[in-house]
């Protein structure tokens, strides 16, 4: 999927918020929540969610989500990343 066709849907799904952000790598950050859904692509390199202990890493051309309210952490791979994220209240 392109960032112009995810962009789209994002919009369509109802997300508002929506933004590209370059990574640094780093480990995982403290496990937090957010009082809004998240759904991202990545662009480039690596973005690892930890949910309930369990590590998903995603990469180029994948898409990832994280429920309002769920506790996770987000770690960045060896080589930065880059993501297209939309954010939904």
């Amino acid at each position: 999927m392109n960032t112009s066709e995810f962009t789209a849907k994002l919009k369509q799904d109802g997300f508002r918020e929506v933004e590209t952000k370059m990574l640094q790598p780093r480990p995982g950050n403290d496990e937090h929540a957010h009082d809004y859904l998240v759904r991202g692509l990545v662009l480039e390199g690596e973005f690892i969610v930890t949910c309930a202990g369990q590590p998903q890493s995603y990469r180029q051309g994948e898409t990832f989500e994280v429920a309002a309210g769920v506790t996770h952490n987000e770690a960045v791979g060896d080589n930065g990343a880059r993501i297209l994220v939309g954010r939904k209240y």
